[in-house]
């Protein structure tokens, strides 16, 4: 059987095929004359078969050498093009992000980044998968996801590069008085119903943790898993929640007050996960460098805004 040919083999063949000429064909494929001579004998002997009449005044190409011209010329276009494609993908140019992040990110951080990411990388895609944050480390582990943006992980399996703190906010419904009529915000919070996260949100466990360092007791009067539906609660009077200031991005808050809670610890950081121990593609970089110029965006705003 006729061995395969190299790819140095063809790109001489169509060379020598589209010049006729071996001195002008060598100097395009950067060979000498007679190394280039050398070349097409080889693949003559590979396959058994003259692939050029030759004289001492004309190259021709053999019916053995018409037949493979149009399938050499087919293959380097497809070695060439999969090789742009490579290129694009290790420079980041091209390639496919999937993102695990909490829902709220997802609403309140992620948009921005995907807008300028899509203006540099227009060739790059991304997929997003908004998940609970207890969720999140098994997506990774699990390569669903290429990282994810949630708060720290305990699991050792898992880095954690902290991005900006996204402050908490006490909601409450329009008609409301608020906070002012009230001895103190905590006085205030105590007196109304308390709507709660779901157990498993990351809210739920940044809100008990502020409430259990200030000796407060966490009895919830109602407990919801979805965020819309907690916002919508609020603003039918029902009852306050806290919540980070990201989360306000998932629901209609037009019939809702909300105020700051400028105290030690009302925040809750957020942060980018990746596996030790796994590479990130160029495309991947670029959308991480893209997050982190926009968290250094907000902190900056957030810096100003308290002066």
């Amino acid at each position: 059987m006729p061995r395969s040919l190299t790819l140095k083999e063809l790109e001489a063949f169509a060379c020598l095929a589209e010049h006729l000429n071996y001195k002008v064909a060598a100097q395009h494929v950067f060979v000498s004359q007679p190394a280039l001579t050398r070349i097409i004998q080889t693949a003559e002997q590979k396959l058994d078969v003259r692939l050029f009449d030759r004289n001492t005044r004309r190259v021709e190409l053999s019916p053995s050498g018409r037949e493979l011209l149009p399938i050499a010329r087919r293959l380097l276009s497809e070695f060439h093009d999969a090789l742009h494609d490579l290129s694009g993908f290790i420079g980041g140019r091209r390639g496919n992000i999937s993102v695990a992040c909490l829902p709220s990110a997802a609403a309140g951080l992620l948009p921005p980044v995907m807008a300028e990411l899509q203006q540099t990388h227009p060739l790059v895609t991304i997929a997003l998968h908004p998940s609970s944050g207890h969720l999140l480390p098994r997506l990774l582990k699990e390569g669903t996801a290429d990282f994810a943006i949630s708060g720290r992980p305990t699991d050792s399996v898992l880095s954690y590069e902290p991005l900006l703190s996204d402050p908490l906010v006490l909601m409450c419904s329009a008609k409301d008085p608020g906070p002012a009529s009230s001895k103190s915000l905590w006085d205030f919070i105590t007196k109304r119903p308390l709507i709660s996260s779901g157990s498993a949100s990351s809210i739920r466990q940044v809100v008990d943790r502020l409430m259990e360092g200030k000796h407060i007791a966490v009895n919830a009067r109602y407990e919801v898993a979805n965020i819309s539906v907690l916002g919508a609660m609020v603003s039918a009077g029902l009852g306050i929640s806290i919540v980070p200031t990201m989360a306000l991005r998932l629901m209609d808050t037009s019939q809702v007050a909300t105020h700051p809670l400028d105290l030690p610890g009302a925040s809750r950081e957020i942060g980018i996960l990746t596996r030790n121990g796994r590479t990130l593609s160029s495309a991947s970089q670029h959308f991480l460098n893209c997050l982190r110029r926009e968290a250094l965006r907000r902190s900056a705003t957030t810096t100003r805004s308290r002066r």
